[in-house]
């Protein structure tokens, strides 16, 4: 066992975990914040995005311990005062959910990249978003949403 301190969401915690423990596993285990969703444990379809310390991970690549001192924040993170961010609310005005497995690592890229690009091209908001694969909607509705969310 090892322990870790990291903040999730705001929250700071000190955990006892198994050293080979990922942080995916941590997040919906530990914490409960089941918005991190597994897909194909080889970092390869995003639906397990979080943002650490402002970049975009893939959390099954990510050994626990090494959020040791990290601030991460997951899909449950960005609701403030029981309001969603406003890139939620864009993939909602534009239709860009369907089936909903990959759309919490779309939001959490889609914020990242306009955390620090405010106003990103197509192009740009397409290789922002390249990390999380869909299956649903062709895209075209989730980069609708990105361009919604702009300057948010």
């Amino acid at each position: 066992m090892v322990e870790i301190k990291l903040k999730v969401n705001g929250k700071s915690y000190i955990l006892e975990i198994e050293e080979d423990m990922r942080l995916l596993d941590l997040l919906r285990e530990k914490l409960g914040l089941l918005g991190v969703k597994e897909g194909c444990s080889e970092g390869e379809c995003g639906a397990c995005t979080v943002i650490m310390d402002g970049k975009v991970v893939n959390s099954c690549l990510v050994m626990a311990f090494q959020a040791e001192g990290s601030s991460i924040t997951t899909i449950e993170g960005l609701e403030k005062e029981g309001e969603i961010h406003p890139i939620q609310q864009a993939f909602i005005e534009v239709g860009a959910v369907q089936c909903g497995y990959c759309t919490p690592g779309m939001i959490l890229s889609a914020k990242a990249l306009l955390d620090k690009n405010p106003n990103p091209t197509e192009e740009e908001i397409r290789e922002g978003i390249s990390g999380n694969l869909c299956r649903c909607t062709g895209y075209n509705k989730i980069i609708q949403a990105v361009e919604k969310g702009k300057g948010v």
